[in-house]
């Protein structure tokens, strides 16, 4: 029986019973697009994808939009989420995972509190599923590029991507510009390891992201 969790969490459950799916499963958007279809295969355990073609699939879907509309509540569940780990509410913990990839499929962060729940719990197939993926969406941001340079700059799609990665590798930041040279990019200058370091995002496609959310037609 699942623990008590906050009243918000609550109302949000009872809402995502949608089309017959159950809170125990990721609310897969109904538009038909790339981004939704790739999300099918992913959930069904095929996670073999070209994971930077499916996060780029997702600024052209319609639920790019519905996900900045939910902002709020994406980050009403991540907040919620911590309690739950504190408490070791596991059941709490994949319910509203499940929500959070219901908004934004591409959320490493909710991939890999998941994951890491399943692993705790011993159900080693989701484990499995959803390390992949999460792994899989990092890798097609770190492995297409080095980070070091604007020209060489890791490709992401939202600023959370690059705060994820940031966080991943345990680098605390000091300070973050835009740079132009030799790309467009966001300038990350890091603590890292006892030492200063300086890591570049291309951000091209958080740029196109924006523009469609101001293009309401």
């Amino acid at each position: 029986m699942m623990k008590s969790i906050s009243y918000i969490i609550i109302i949000l459950l009872i809402s995502y019973r949608t089309n017959g799916q159950t809170v125990q499963e990721v609310i897969i958007p109904s538009y038909n697009d790339q981004y939704c279809d790739v999300i099918k295969k992913l959930e069904s355990g095929q996670t073999d994808i070209n994971y930077k073609e499916f996060r780029e699939s997702f600024i052209e879907s319609e639920q790019f939009r519905k996900a900045s509309e939910q902002k709020k509540i994406y980050d009403s569940l991540e907040k919620e989420i911590y309690k739950e780990i504190k408490n070791k509410n596991y059941e709490a913990v994949i319910t509203i995972t499940k929500l959070m990839l219901s908004i934004d499929y591409t959320s490493m962060k909710a991939h890999k509190f998941l994951q890491q729940t399943y692993k705790i719990t011993g159900d080693t197939v989701n484990y499995k599923k959803y390390h992949d993926i999460e792994f899989g969406l990092l890798n097609s941001i770190v492995k297409n590029g080095d980070g070091k340079t604007c020209s060489t700059a890791w490709p992401v799609i939202q600023i959370s991507e690059e705060y994820f990665i940031l966080d991943m590798i345990g680098a605390s930041l000091l300070a973050q510009s835009t740079n132009r040279k030799g790309g467009f990019c966001d300038k990350m200058d890091v603590m890292v390891d006892g030492g200063k370091k300086t890591y570049y995002f291309e951000i091209t496609n958080v740029f196109k992201g924006y523009e469609k959310l101001l293009n309401k037609n």
